[in-house]
């Protein structure tokens, strides 16, 4: 298989950042990356914009890094919570999912990526939950929430049999 050497212009998800220079296959090169100006092939005129990638790509990372720092300072001071109908014995209906996360903090004025916020399994239980949020890939912070019912919680059939149990008064003995 041919393989040839480009120098990436942008970053390519999965290749590199730019200023890169990388070797791919051929066809790749030719179909993808040369004719949507992703990368342009490796001369000795190209290598000298290598240098000047490589400078605007450290000015970038650098603005970056800082954005997601002050995005987490800022998020570290901020709670939410959600506020759910729930059932008998305080069952919730329904789910707290990362795409409802994502609108809170939309709504709390954030502007984050909704990839970016790393809830492994969706809220069923009412209570105090952290989730993740990976601002950056050296930046990440634990976002508290809080699941709240918006009804009374009213104990279900088992636990008032139970009540009923110990609430009783025990029969004389004959």
């Amino acid at each position: 298989m041919a393989h040839t050497e480009v120098l990436l212009v942008k970053p390519v998800e999965g290749l590199g950042g730019e200023g890169d220079q990388v070797k791919v296959r051929a066809g790749y090169a030719r179909n993808f990356l040369l004719p949507r100006s992703v990368a342009v092939p490796v001369t000795k005129a190209n290598r000298k914009q290598v240098e000047a990638l490589k400078k605007r790509r450290g000015e970038r990372e650098a603005q970056e890094l800082n954005g997601a720092q002050d995005l987490a300072k800022k998020l570290e001071k901020t709670a939410l919570a959600f506020a759910v109908t729930t059932g008998e014995g305080g069952k919730m209906f329904g789910a707290i999912t990362s795409a409802d996360l994502h609108e809170k903090l939309v709504a709390a004025g954030f502007t984050i990526d909704k990839k970016r916020i790393h809830l492994h399994t969706p809220v069923k239980t009412l209570g105090k939950h952290t989730v993740k949020v990976k601002l950056h890939a050296d930046v990440s912070v634990e976002l508290p929430f809080d699941v709240v019912s918006e009804n009374p919680i009213e104990p279900s059939a088992e636990e008032k049999a139970e009540e009923e149990r110990k609430n009783r008064k025990p029969e004389a003995r004959r």
